[in-house]
């Protein structure tokens, strides 16, 4: 086994009792991952939280757009191998404070902990957890006889999901013409014409924190 994809494989499938299917709103159809099968297979693979891993939070904030107020944690998460405290994970995760609905203003509070659960799940994608969900078409046990067939179809996204990406990256100071220039830089294409694979990568690198700017110059 590579060592290197010991955790990734190991976190890769989430189990069925751990999924359920979206039924409605902006996300219907996609699937959400139980939060408490990460906090189990985190302790799986490194230990206790506390002991084999661990968070920070670094911010709690709150962004009003109208009346509808989001509320926005940003974490540090820490594993230990071999005895070792890794670098900081970065995640950013968010959820409604205030939502403007039929029957008025709904207020919840419970947002900066939905905020923190959502901001956790970021901060363990970026160690598998949960890829074969996120990343269809990566490779299982279960789909070999279709490896050949697993290249994405180019597809154009939705005016929905490219304003979503556009206030992703505003909340991270970046704008348009910098998301804009990335995708030509990478992919070669604008980001209406994106694969959702790719847009999925685009969209999990700025709620990771990463700089998008820099990769532009990067390359």
């Amino acid at each position: 086994m590579n060592e290197n994809m010991k955790v990734y494989d190991a976190v890769r499938t989430v189990p069925k009792t751990a999924q359920k299917e979206i039924k409605g709103g902006r996300m219907a159809g996609k699937t959400d991952i139980n939060p408490m099968w990460r906090i189990k297979a985190l302790t799986e693979q490194f230990g206790m939280c506390g002991i084999g891993w661990k968070y920070e939070i670094l911010e709690e904030r709150l962004e009003a757009v109208g009346e509808q107020i989001a509320a926005f944690v940003k974490i540090s998460l820490y594993v230990k191998s071999g005895g070792v405290w890794s670098d900081a994970i970065p995640g950013t995760g968010g959820n409604m404070f205030v939502t403007k609905e039929k029957s008025g203003l709904h207020v919840s509070d419970e947002c900066f902990k939905m905020a923190l659960t959502d901001a956790i799940s970021v901060s363990c994608k970026a160690l598998g957890f949960g890829a074969d969900i996120y990343w269809g078409t990566d490779s299982t046990k279960y789909d070999k006889s279709n490896q050949s067939s697993s290249t994405e179809p180019k597809t154009s996204l939705s005016d929905a999901q490219i304003n979503r990406a556009y206030a992703i990256a505003s909340t991270k100071g970046i704008d348009k013409t910098a998301v804009n220039d990335w995708t030509s830089k990478k992919y070669n294409k604008q980001i209406s014409q994106l694969t959702k694979a790719e847009y999925d990568a685009l969209v999990t690198a700025m709620e990771s924190q990463k700089n998008v700017e820099k990769k532009q110059k990067d390359g």
